[in-house]
């Protein structure tokens, strides 16, 4: 029998119904275990700091784990029932109905819990409820530093994790990591190869660019009464409700590529840009940058272009270490310097 229009309607509406709930199904299990998970490492702390014994407070998990792998199953090992401790202790601070995000497995909590920085913590808890991340797109954030990251392009200021922020500096990245292109320092020396390999993995790069953009085009052409001009790529942020250019430079920058940018977004601004949107956004993203360079241009204080740096491969601690205080020592530089205009 051939459905009708309206019987296939009918058909997908009730489909939809289907799924959703048995979304929301799955959904309020996953957070009951979570939550489950988080009583029991509270439970377990309690235990243990009430032991009246040293050697009872020792064995308190060992104890545990026998009686609930014999009513329960393996799920709750010595290494299971440690994480669940951990997990409390991580995420005690301002009580578990506040904490807690329904939208996040146990393997997503896992992986934050290890983190040191609680601020850290908070920041990855939030975006990856907010963005929808992946298990394995928080792992790949985590690994690539992504909030050290998003830390260094603000000069240390603490970045915001709330989706409807309109501070600018939070949706920029130094440096931005492109590991998953496969290139190598020889095969990523051209810009057109490193042009097309960012739109042959454009999820990936949308990934990394973080939330809100949209991609626009590639060798973008705007055109005056005289002249035509090609921008790599532009994107539309629709939280910050404006264009963002992006200019690849394989080499180290030069004040012709600052010039360069500052041209384009003024052009961008003039032609493109609609009466509702926010000013344009210009970044640019150079292999390597010379301090001095971003200090004495319009770089400096700009509040729409911005230099960034791009990395093929995953950065070290060390290295990220390094970018922070090259960032903080520009950022009392610069402002040492206002402070004497003043």
């Amino acid at each position: 029998m051939t459905l009708t229009d309206p019987a296939t309607n009918f058909v997908s509406e009730t489909q939809t119904i289907l799924n959703q709930a048995r979304h929301r199904a799955a959904t309020a299990v996953n957070f009951a275990m979570v939550e489950a998970y988080w009583l029991m490492g509270k439970r377990i702390v309690e235990e243990q700091e009430g032991a009246a014994r040293a050697q009872y407070g020792d064995g308190v998990i060992e104890t545990l784990s026998q009686a609930l792998v014999a009513d329960f199953g393996r799920g709750f090992s010595v290494a299971n029932l440690r994480n669940f401790r951990q997990f409390y202790l991580k995420f005690q601070d301002v009580g578990i109905h506040y904490t807690l995000c329904s939208e996040l497995s146990w393997s997503h909590y896992r992986l934050i819990m290890r983190l040191d920085d609680n601020k850290a913590r908070q920041y990855y808890l939030q975006e990856c409820a907010t963005q929808k991340w992946s298990v394995r797109s928080l792992e790949r954030n985590i690994t690539s530093h992504y909030y050290q990251r998003v830390l260094s392009s603000q000069s240390g200021t603490q970045p915001s994790a709330v989706t409807d922020s309109q501070n600018i500096s939070d949706f920029i990245k130094d440096p931005y990591v492109f590991e998953f292109l496969n290139l190598t320092e020889a095969t990523g020396s051209h810009e057109h190869t490193l042009e097309t390999a960012l739109i042959n993995h454009l999820q990936q790069f949308l990934l990394e660019l973080g939330k809100g953009f949209s991609f626009v085009g590639r060798q973008f052409r705007i055109s005056t009464e005289t002249s035509h001009f090609y921008i790599d790529l532009v994107f539309y942020n629709y939280i910050l409700k404006c264009f963002v250019l992006f200019d690849l430079k394989t080499n180290k920058l030069k004040h012709q590529d600052v010039g360069q940018m500052d041209m384009y977004i003024r052009m961008f601004d003039d032609l493109q840009k609609r009466a509702d949107d926010n000013p344009t956004i210009g970044i640019i993203l150079c292999a390597d940058r010379e301090e001095t360079l971003v200090k004495y241009s319009v770089l400096n204080g700009s509040e729409q272009m911005f230099a960034s740096q791009y990395k093929l491969y995953l950065p070290t601690e060390d290295e990220l270490k390094e970018l922070l205080r090259a960032d903080r020592f520009r950022f009392s530089s610069s402002h040492e310097q206002d402070t004497e205009t003043e």
